[in-house]
Parts: C-alpha cells; structure tokens; sequence
C-alpha cells in the first residue's frame, strides 16, 4: 500500500493551516466477486487511490476501508461505488477508470457533467480527464475540431475511437486517415511498396488505434474495399471528401497552403478531426505551422470548436506527463 501523505491531525507546534479533517469511513460492497474485480491484482486499484488522493485504503472481506482527509475519503467512496456499479454491469475496469473518475470528481469545471464516453462494437472508451469530456462532445456536435496538445492525452486515440462509432452507427460511410510525411519530404513515390506500405510508417498510431476500438477483421476487410482509406496528405489534393470521417493527425507539421487545401476539401455529411502538438514541429526553420495559423484564423467561427489539452491531460503514463511539465517549464 502506498504511504500515508501527511498527519491530518495537528499536532504540538503545527500552525492552524496544517490541520485538515480526518475521517475513516467503511465502504460495503454486497459480492465479493465483484469487488475483487473493482480492487484490481493485488489491490492494485487501492494503491492508485492511496497515492493520487492521499489517504490510506484496505480492504478486508466485503468491505473497504479509508482513512485520511475527509474530503478525499468521500471523494474515494463516491469512486468505488460508481465502478462497483460498472463492474456488476460486466464492464472491465482498469487503473485508466480509477485515474479518470477521480480527475473529473476534482474538476469544479464540470460539475455534474461526468465522464464522456465513445462506444464501438469492441469496446467502450470513456473520457479520463475533463478536457478529453470537453472534446469528445466537440466531436459529437461539431463538423471541425481540432485537438491541441502534448503527446499522450488521447487526442488522436479518441477521435479514432469517435470515427469507428459514426462508421458503425452509419453516420458515415468511410474513415479517411491522413498525415504529412515530413519525415520523407512527402516523396512516397521513391518508397518501395504499394501505397499503404508507402506510408504506413507514418500512419502506425493511427492503425493501432483502429485495431483497438474495432474488430481486426473488419479492420482488415475495411482497409481492402476502402470503407477505412489511407490517403497521404500529399494526396489530398483536389477531392471532395463527402459521407467521411476524416483524420489528420501530426497537422502541425502542414504547411499554411497545405493545412487550407486540406480544410477546404470537408464534405456534404463530413467530419473532420485535426489533431497535432505545437511543440513538435519538424517543418524546415522559419516555416509557419498550417495548425498554429488555422486555429488562429478560425478562432469563432461556428461550426469549428478548438480544444486545447495540457500536460495535466496526459493519460498515457504518470512518467510521461512529468516529461511533458519538464519541457514545459523552459518555455
């Protein structure tokens, strides 16, 4: 069990501002099953409370038991019990939902908002932070939005995720999935392979994001008919993409006149999803970022929503979010 953070009960010589209420509040739960589930290996669930609220958590029989800022105490039982309820439905529960519920709980911004969730044949992704809420109800209502952020806060994994779900539920007919290759200089044609093989290695997260909210096979069979498209940014130009779904990911690293060629082909019945992190430009010196300008220039118009994550939205790893604060603080 990870350590109790601090005495919440002053003692001699402690100034008035270190005493927090305590409070120790027994949590039932009425199926053992189930809570062993909610618990994770080795109460690996009550570890992640312990540290990320600072109380002291054990569990013993059908019951848990907190100890520690009343605050965090209820706000912990109030976690419990809502994947208790998950659990019970048969969902499954990771460190991920613990990590999640209990960033939103501590959002005054959201109040009674909740989590936002995606769902697909294959699984269901529900938001971890508040701002990943915040986007994915911009996606649900918005025919452009453009996700701003550090690495590993979920915004190309999600608008993946929200594409499959309008695929399936027929909202669109086709997912098109698009990236500049900056790395190639855009000169695929020098590349061994068919298109696909050309760019793959740019697109990879993109695939891997695929294969985790569909099945592998209807990923496969749609790749073949073209009902999911690979199509290089370079290879946009000049269509129209209508009853699509539409991606484009790494979009800081577009050009001015490619991010406007881009926007400018969306549809009849189209979506489209910019993701990309400004801190990560790999376009020659002194190039201008197509994103950085576009979010910009489009700053209010209706119908086109900007959500920017930072690095308390990393959801990736608790390491990687430290790295992300890191470079930030040089800035």
């Amino acid at each position: 069990m990870a350590a109790f953070r601090g005495n919440p009960v002053a003692g001699p010589g402690r100034s008035p501002k270190a005493q927090v209420a305590s409070k120790r509040l027994v949590v039932p739960f009425e199926d053992n099953r189930h809570l062993t589930r909610l618990l994770g290996e080795y109460d690996s669930h009550l570890a992640l409370m312990e540290d990320r609220l600072g109380i002291e958590a054990h569990a013993h029989g059908n019951v848990v038991t907190l100890s520690g800022p009343e605050a965090e105490c209820d706000l912990a039982r109030v976690v419990l019990e809502e994947l208790y309820g998950r659990v019970a439905a048969g969902d499954s529960i990771g460190a991920g939902d613990f990590d999640g519920l209990i960033r939103h709980a501590r959002e005054e911004s959201v109040p009674g908002d909740g989590q936002a969730q995606i769902t697909t044949r294959r699984r269901v992704v529900k938001a971890r932070t508040p701002t990943q809420s915040t986007y994915i109800r911009a996606l649900s209502k918005s025919d452009l939005v453009f996700g701003i952020g550090p690495a590993g806060t979920g915004k190309t994994y999600i608008a993946v995720a929200c594409a499959a779900h309008c695929l399936e539920r027929g909202i669109v007919e086709r997912i098109i999935l698009s990236r500049p290759a900056v790395e190639a200089g855009e000169r695929l044609g020098f590349l061994p392979g068919d298109m696909r093989e050309k760019v793959d290695p740019y697109l990879r997260p993109l695939y891997d994001a695929l294969y985790d909210v569909l099945p592998p096979e209807k990923v496969e069979k749609d790749l073949e008919t073209g009902v999911i498209e690979i199509a290089p940014l370079a290879f946009m130009r000049g269509r129209t993409l209508a009853n699509a779904f539409v991606i484009l990911d790494e979009a800081q690293n577009t050009t001015s006149m490619q991010m406007k060629m881009f926007l400018t082909r969306l549809g009849e019945n189209s979506k489209m999803v910019v993701t990309g992190d400004p801190s990560q430009i790999d376009l020659p010196f002194g190039m201008k970022s197509g994103l950085e300008e576009a979010t910009t220039l489009l700053d209010g118009v209706k119908g086109i929503e900007t959500i920017r994550f930072t690095g308390k939205d990393v959801v990736r790893r608790d390491l990687v979010a430290r790295i992300v604060e890191a470079y930030d603080r040089q800035k």
